[in-house]
């Protein structure tokens, strides 16, 4: 709902991050009121992972145009969007401590009674060191307030929403907890844990579908971390953002956090609880392993945890609350069922609602010292907002009470005061939209544990490397005998010039067999992925552009490996 530039402040010399309401809301008075909301909220905050408030100006005449501005931190650094995107999905050891760092910083929100609401990849910023800095607190809510935003309106960004969001439930602090597990998963697999081609498919994976699932590299115990902040039911996830701050520290200090997944599980069945009942309102799987859908876990799965063995001693275990009764789970069903009779009404709003969290920071040229010019459009974090666009070259200066700022190079590329932008040209003006995005990030693999193993193989190679991957080569992996074990699989990805690679198995399906995956670059480190796996290897993955790689993988005692090829 605003521009945010880089600015120095004349008078402190210090450079400043300076946001300022979009041209197209100063004659919105809920969007003036949220924008205030943000500005009393954020500044009664003090924490280093909290981006800090300086000053606040009201009806300043900036070009004869009267404007609200908030002068905050400016923070040096990339969305974590963007540094998830980069790199294809992020390590349990970093995921855990970005984790626990916007944990901490959202116990500091919620000891104060504010509730974020907007939790997402693009609302965290990744400085250099590595710190975690939350920021755009523009659909925040203070428990102690009334809300500002229609009853009829969805507010947030579908893919990280929690299912109380959706449905019209009360907004507590628990709704952050569930967004952060969002952010969490989306770091591990590089995708958002609900994603879909559109607001209404989200919803009805966010409310009916099955816990998502994670890389086979993923430990259990990570897993279950996730998962117990994804619960559905608020009461179950943790209680609080510093015990799920904690839960993630503790579990990164664990010496075998990564254990492997194939551990024994443990003699006390009481040692990891999960609920065993699927949603009475979601039918029971079919016999057979099911087809995955885009990563979810197969309809009627099991909301309690990655159903795997829990890892071997050392490794601290986050349970998942008691099992509920079957009358509540029951009750739960039909107030679900209920739910979703009006999802798809709410999505129709998304795109316009989404539009609250969009924070585009746009580049600037010299002024004068009270004001700032647009020159160009800034980079867009990634995608996971509708309506995410960059806003058109306007003039916008904010003047900032005591100190006001003065413009000084581009404007940061992030919300909330962030990292230097890109200097194109501006286009045209945004058009919000009323689909979903993805977030900038590649589609992780499928569900790899299916209760029952198939004939045949449930997976096919573009739902295991993600979206916009097609199948450019593939190679028979044949025993002496001629017979089938497995294919090797060299996708390409056109949008990112990224090369995927996996092996999928033909025989032995749902039994964990030795099988390889690899993927070299010219010029660089061969990339593989090895051990025992019920229905393939992989995926590997890297960026080749116009590069000549090797490619290959093995099962079943047959293997292939290519030549250098595939260069352009």
């Amino acid at each position: 709902m605003g521009e945010v530039w880089q600015a120095t402040d004349p008078v402190l010399q210090r450079t400043v991050a300076v946001k300022v309401l979009l041209p197209s809301l100063l004659s919105d008075a809920e969007f003036i009121s949220r924008f205030r909301t943000e500005a009393r909220l954020m500044a009664a905050l003090r924490h280093p992972g909290i981006v800090q408030v300086h000053d606040y100006g009201a009806d300043a005449l900036v070009d004869d145009v009267r404007r609200d501005f908030l002068v905050m931190e400016y923070i040096e650094g990339v969305s974590l969007g963007k540094h998830v995107a980069a790199a294809g999905a992020l390590g349990v050891a970093e995921t855990l401590s970005i984790v626990a760092q916007a944990a901490e910083a959202l116990d500091v929100a919620h000891r104060a009674g504010i509730v974020h609401r907007d939790v997402k990849p693009n609302n965290l910023l990744v400085r250099p060191d590595g710190t975690i800095v939350l920021v755009d607190f523009g659909v925040a809510r203070s428990v102690d307030t009334t809300s500002i935003t229609n009853p009829n309106m969805i507010v947030g960004s579908p893919q990280y929403m929690a299912p109380e969001q959706v449905t019209g439930e009360p907004v507590t602090a628990a709704t952050d907890i569930h967004a952060l597990g969002s952010v969490a998963f989306c770091c591990l697999t590089g995708r958002s844990p609900f994603a879909a081609d559109n607001a209404v498919q989200v919803i009805a994976r966010l409310l009916h579908g099955g816990p998502p699932a994670f890389p086979a590299a993923v430990p259990d115990a990570v897993a279950r971390l996730v998962l117990r902040a994804l619960d559905p039911d608020p009461a179950r996830r943790f209680p609080t953002a510093a015990a799920f701050a904690a839960a993630a520290r503790a579990l990164a200090s664990a010496p075998d956090t990564g254990v492997a997944l194939s551990a024994p599980p443990p003699a006390d069945p009481d040692a990891t609880p999960r609920l065993t009942a699927a949603p009475p309102h979601v039918p029971a799987p079919p016999s057979g392993a099911p087809t995955p859908q885009n990563g979810l876990a197969p309809h009627g799965a099991p909301w309690s945890g990655p159903g795997v063995g829990s890892p071997v001693s050392g490794a601290p275990v986050f349970p998942m609350a008691d099992a509920a009764p079957a009358a509540a789970l029951s009750a739960r069903a039909g107030r679900r069922n209920r739910m979703l009779a009006v999802a798809g009404a709410a999505a129709l709003v998304l795109g316009v609602t989404t539009v609250a969290g969009v924070i585009v920071l746009q580049p600037s040229a010299e002024r004068s010292t009270a004001t700032t010019t647009a020159a160009g459009r800034g980079d867009a974090d990634g995608p996971d907002d509708a309506g995410s666009g960059a806003p058109a070259s306007t003039s916008a200066g904010p003047s900032a009470s005591a100190a006001s700022p003065t413009a000084s190079g581009s404007p940061a590329a992030a919300p909330s005061g962030s990292q230097p932008a890109a200097t194109q040209p501006a286009a045209a003006p945004p058009t919000a939209s009323t689909g979903v995005s993805e977030e900038p990030v590649e589609t992780e693999s499928p569900t790899r544990r299916p209760t029952t193993a198939p004939a045949t193989n449930p997976y096919s190679a573009t739902q295991v490397c993600g979206s916009g991957y097609r199948v450019v080569d593939s190679a028979a992996l044949k025993k002496s005998d001629g017979t089938l074990v497995g294919t090797v699989y060299l996708l390409y990805q056109a949008s990112g010039g990224r090369n995927c690679v996996l092996t999928l198995k033909r025989t032995a399906i749902g039994s964990k067999t030795a099988a390889t995956a690899f993927l070299q670059v010219q010029g660089k480190t061969r990339a593989t992925d090895s051990g025992s796996f019920a229905y393939y290897a992989g995926p590997v993955r890297a960026a080749a552009a116009k590069t000549c790689v090797k490619w290959g993988g093995s099962t079943g005692g047959a293997t292939y490996a290519s030549p250098y090829e595939h260069c352009g």
